[in-house]
């Protein structure tokens, strides 16, 4: 069975691309130590990986490369997130999968390399179909028996009666949570005109691209306020969801989500004034007024 090599230098990467065949499926893994998606990943392409037997010439390699370790690599294939999917063919990219989805990700291996005829049985497991509750409850009764248990009866004509309760249920936990999450959130990202959501500070950042856009900024002169998402899990997972936006850095300009890494470049790409209104002088951007640096909540003041 194949399996994933780990790719530690950049002389090794070109080596092992330079012996494949021309028609051979090269399938890169970015990854980096500090991403818990990426540990994900790498199961699933282990996984993967084993479900296609060694074939002479070779017709798949599966390699795996940490992207802050070798730079050079990942800016020619412009990852600026990981985990990071490269599928290519003569060094020609066929493909890219952003994410650890393992449905993604096995779709996008066998689009290009075909199914390697056992992936049921030693590779990801197949995709299920679920039957809709709907289906399932008209089979057996709206306030019947599903699967053995009792099911939720079909309120949708429901009226209240004399003797029912006159004021209606109070709002959930959950709901109240989130309610001040959200609360909370949109307070964060107008904090400050410039917010960055990094991982760690702006003077020990935890990861390369938090580091980068950091020095974007400072580069361009720009006054911006910080949050660590690594000190508060609650903000960190919540910004996903209420930003959809699945990945940090996250910069936001006058409470409007820009995006990552990737965005903020493509941005100036096309518009090398784009900070403009924010910047105090080229080379002296840095961190706001110390109220804009915001808190986890439970972070002592």
């Amino acid at each position: 069975m194949s399996t994933v090599t780990e790719i530690t230098t950049d002389e090794d990467f070109h080596q092992h691309v330079n012996s494949l065949p021309n028609t051979a499926l090269l399938v890169i893994s970015f990854h980096t130590p500090w991403a818990a998606p990426c540990a994900q990943m790498s199961t699933i392409l282990s996984t993967l990986a084993s479900s296609y037997p060694p074939q002479s010439p070779l017709a798949i390699s599966f390699i795996s490369l940490n992207a802050e370790s070798l730079p050079d690599i990942s800016e020619s294939f412009d990852v600026t997130a990981v985990p990071f999917l490269v599928l290519q063919q003569n060094s020609k990219v066929l493909e890219i999968v952003s994410g650890s989805d393992a449905g993604k990700v096995r779709g996008a291996v066998e689009k290009w390399a075909g199914k390697s005829g056992n992936t049921g049985k030693l590779g990801l497991p197949p995709q299920l179909e679920a039957v809709p509750r709907m289906e399932e409850e008209e089979r057996n009764g709206a306030s019947g028996v599903v699967n053995g248990t009792q099911a939720t009866k079909d309120l949708s004509q429901y009226a209240p009666g004399g003797n029912d309760p006159s004021t209606a249920p109070e709002m959930s936990s959950t709901q109240a949570q989130k309610e001040e999450l959200d609360k909370r959130l949109g307070e964060l990202v107008k904090a400050a005109p410039v917010m960055l959501f990094m991982k760690g500070t702006p003077s020990t950042p935890q990861c390369g691209f938090s580091r980068q856009l950091v020095g974007i900024l400072r580069e361009k002169g720009v006054r911006y306020g910080f949050f660590n998402i690594l000190a508060d899990e609650e903000v960190r997972q919540g910004l996903k969801v209420w930003a959809d936006w699945p990945t940090f850095p996250q910069l936001w300009v006058g409470g409007e989500l820009v995006g990552g890494l990737d965005i903020v470049k493509e941005e100036l790409n096309s518009d090398p004034e784009f900070f403009k209104d924010y910047a105090v002088g080229k080379g002296k951007g840095g961190m706001a007024a110390p109220d804009a640096q915001i808190r986890p909540a439970d972070e002592p003041t």
